[in-house]
């Protein structure tokens, strides 16, 4: 799950780095939340006061009614909102009743909460290696890994692909295991039609600003098709309340606020027109990075037929990437890196004993992703800046 910052590139930044910016070069966000705000600035603040005049901060019908209005989006008959995206894969596991000794198959190529909701519980994530082409974890590899203390099954439908979802449920029903959608970056994307987050036992988003629907801070939500499971999600959110100071189980803190439901409800209605607009920068770049010859030395990212992406990010492959990137950032580019050091390798995992070499195509992804600007107001000058770039660092 990824709900790492969007920092803008800025000349304090390229000093730090030892970086010096060409003259002439004029830098632009790598998202532009102000340029969506100015789009919905009046719809965003009748919404916030709205909540103001009803001083109902925490959960109450802001949230009630921005849960169904996910929930149809999503194509699922529950959802359930809370504090965020990392609070909606921990919830998830506490509901299933995970922990010491359990195994949770997922993918090392994904953002620490993936993970660490699991290692957070006691118990061990088992990492199954991704495909080169689309990032996500690879199906074929899942089988191999299974074992009698496996309960669960953590795809992410990373930078806003779908996972091979298909695949993945018919080995998880053959064994009557759950699936837990990572679906973090991917709210509106589809498998052959069907939304994600539909698929699983759960499916759970983040509402994290640079989201492709980002509050103005923390959020999260799940979805699922489970009665039972979604009420014991509701309780769990809420210290294991189902009433008011009586506790059946023991939950956490994490409930969405008001304030945060209320501005999401103000944006959901554009976010088909984000998404769409997200798709044609997609294809721009394409043809961009085509006309300019640039196809032997970048490779961009796939999109299988059945799948609907919704880009949260366009990452590019280079396996000459940090010197790419510096060139960028000179001319004024900004670009991220998404991720730098798979899980697997990772300090904070260490005692699961995982050495480097196990998970090659994670490895070699990490020194090669570099994503670029995709933001819907994003403009076809600057796409073609952004191309002109790399071009240039390239000798084209």
């Amino acid at each position: 799950m990824s709900t790492a910052s969007m920092p803008v590139v800025s000349p304090a930044t390229d000093e730090v780095r030892g970086i010096s910016r060409e003259s002439g070069a004029k830098p632009f966000p790598f998202l532009n939340l102000k340029a969506q705000y100015a789009e919905i600035e009046e719809s965003v603040r009748e919404a916030v006061d709205r909540v103001l005049k009803s001083q109902i901060f925490i959960l109450g019908e802001e949230v009630k009614k921005f849960e169904a209005e996910v929930a149809g989006l999503v194509e699922t008959p529950h959802a359930i909102g809370c504090a965020s995206g990392s609070d909606a894969l921990l919830l998830t596991l506490m509901a299933l009743g995970i922990g010491p000794g359990d195994e949770v198959i997922t993918t090392p190529f994904t953002f620490v909460a993936t993970v660490g909701a699991v290692v957070r519980l006691g118990a061990r994530p088992v990492f199954v290696d991704i495909d080169p082409a689309t990032f996500n974890i690879d199906a074929a590899q899942i089988e191999s890994v299974l074992s009698d203390r496996t309960r669960a099954i953590i795809p992410v439908h990373l930078f806003g692909l779908p996972a091979n979802i298909g695949a993945i449920m018919q080995i998880a029903k053959a064994r009557n295991l759950p699936v837990i959608e990572d679906a973090a970056q991917a709210l509106g994307a589809r498998y052959d039609g069907r939304p994600v987050g539909s698929f699983g036992a759960t499916g759970c988003f983040s509402f994290f600003p640079s989201k492709n629907l980002g509050g103005a801070g923390d959020g999260g939500l799940i979805t699922t098709g489970d009665a039972s499971l979604a009420e014991r999600l509701r309780s769990l959110r809420a210290h294991g309340a189902r009433n008011k100071y009586h506790y059946d189980m023991v939950g956490i803190n994490s409930r969405l606020d008001s304030l945060q439901a209320a501005i999401l409800r103000a944006k959901l209605p554009h976010l088909d027109c984000w998404s769409a607009a997200r798709r044609g920068n997609a294809e721009r770049y394409r043809g961009l990075f085509a006309d300019a010859g640039l196809l032997d030395v970048v490779t961009l990212p796939s999109c299988p037929a059945e799948c609907l992406h919704v880009y949260n990010q366009f990452t590019i492959r280079s396996t000459d990437r940090d010197r790419l990137r510096e060139s960028l950032q000179r001319r004024g580019i900004p670009s991220e890196i998404y991720y730098p050091v798979p899980l697997h390798l990772q300090r904070a995992f260490e005692s699961l004993g995982y050495k480097k070499g196990q998970f090659p195509e994670s490895e070699s992804a990490s020194r090669e992703v570099l994503s670029l600007p995709i933001d819907p107001s994003l403009q076809p000058q600057q796409q073609a800046e952004v191309v002109h770039a790399v071009a240039k660092f390239y000798g084209r």
